[in-house]
């Protein structure tokens, strides 16, 4: 069994590549890397090929998450059938998935959304820290870490085959 999980933002350089990191060092941690494969794409191609944002990698580094090794690239058709969850940051992105994979007319059904699985739902959105300060790119952390955590145990509980790994 293998799931696939894509999160996506506008860049691919600040959000989904630290939902990336800290959904992977979950996934590690609960001993499930041969069962889940993450990856993390941006909506928009300025970025391309390019390192997540140093401030996003700082602030991953402090809580233990390397996001060196990743490179923005842009989401593609192919990615509704090659990915099981395919994951937006905010309603915008979600919005361009959905006209993106109507294109595709099939694979993933529906497209989700990260703030879905927020235990408090005050907040759904999972706001771009772009052209703010730090304090953003430690809320993003905030707000990925805990929607992270049950998107993870949703999974498990969806795939039962995941429980006895």
């Amino acid at each position: 069994m293998l799931i696939r999980v894509l999160f996506v933002c506008l860049g691919n350089i600040c959000r989904s590549p630290t939902a990336h990191g800290v959904f992977q060092k979950m996934v590690e941690e609960r001993g499930l890397s041969k069962a889940i494969l993450v990856d993390s794409a941006g909506t928009g191609a300025w970025h391309m090929g390019k390192a997540p944002d140093a401030r996003a990698t700082d602030a991953a580094s402090q809580r233990g998450y390397d996001l060196s090794p990743l490179r923005a690239r842009q989401v593609s058709v192919e990615d509704f059938s090659r990915f099981d969850h395919v994951i937006a940051m905010d309603e915008s992105n979600l919005a361009d998935l959905q006209v993106l994979k109507d294109k595709q007319g099939k694979g993933v059904e529906p497209v989700l959304f990260l703030g879905t699985w927020l235990p408090q739902a005050s907040e759904r959105n999972v706001p771009d820290p772009y052209y703010g300060g730090e304090e953003g790119f430690e809320h993003v952390l905030d707000l990925v870490e805990a929607a992270s955590q049950s998107l993870l145990d949703s999974l498990i509980a969806d795939y039962p085959g995941l429980r006895g790994l």
